[in-house]
């Protein structure tokens, strides 16, 4: 029973592993993915100054996940395509076609939301400047963490190592090790307890130490990631707020 267990939860970090190398091998090789990857790190960096309410929140994030999730099956349905023939065909072109107006619905979809949640604060762009962040904490833990495994998707794509099937087991920075170390900065922030600070970036000390521990990633990488967690964190709850 316990070797079954064992088996279906090495299977469960296999898929998510393989669709991490999909959306990193997307990323790589497809220049609109690209352009929709600089525009997420641009709309959520800057949404950290307005004043968002969450559903406003919520619906900036779902807009954001629908142009790129859009964008992914898109990319599969031609790529599927083209593996099977690589002749003009005029059904194969229709479904190209019907498959990339599925992305431009969704792109348009997003500007129109960017309209709607940001003409009227930048209306009155000159008070945005001397505005201080007004957002709750849950909202800047969520931009860090998500900026955080934003960086870290483009650092495996652009110095990936290959050391083992995926992305994961290579790279030029250890994204568990960056996100351990963003929240413990962002705990540090938070908090005013000493110990609880001092427990939050042991933790991330040991799980940084796991990573090279077990073959995955050098130390380098690891000190690389914890570098962008902290910078990250830093960045948001010192800097900007």
């Amino acid at each position: 029973m316990k070797k079954n267990d064992n088996k279906k939860r090495i299977k469960l970090i296999d898929s998510f592993n393989y669709a991490v190398n999909g959306i990193i091998t997307a990323v790589g090789t497809e220049r609109n993915m690209k352009i929709h990857y600089a525009t997420a790190i641009i709309v959520l960096t800057l949404s950290l100054f307005f004043d968002l309410s969450r559903v406003e929140f919520m619906i900036l994030l779902l807009t954001i996940s629908l142009v790129i999730v859009s964008e992914l099956i898109n990319t599969a349905i031609e790529k599927t395509i083209d593996m099977i023939t690589e002749e003009y065909h005029p059904i194969a072109k229709i479904v190209k076609d019907i498959s990339a107006g599925a992305v431009l619905i969704a792109a348009v979809n997003s500007v129109i939301v960017g309209y709607l949640l940001f003409f009227e604060k930048l209306d009155s762009l000159g008070n945005i400047l001397l505005l201080k962040i007004r957002n709750s904490s849950t909202h800047m833990t969520i931009i860090a963490i998500m900026l955080v495994l934003i960086f870290t998707i483009g650092f495996k794509m652009l110095f990936y190592k290959k050391r083992g099937g995926t992305h994961f087991q290579g790279g030029a920075v250890s994204g568990h090790s960056a996100l351990g170390f963003c929240i413990a900065t962002i705990i540090a922030t938070m908090t005013t307890n000493t110990m609880a600070t001092a427990l939050s970036y042991i933790l991330a000390l040991l799980i940084a130490e796991s990573r090279v521990e077990g073959g995955i990633h050098t130390t380098g990488e690891v000190v690389a990631g914890g570098v962008l967690g902290l910078l990250v964190g830093i960045l948001i709850f010192q800097i900007i707020s």
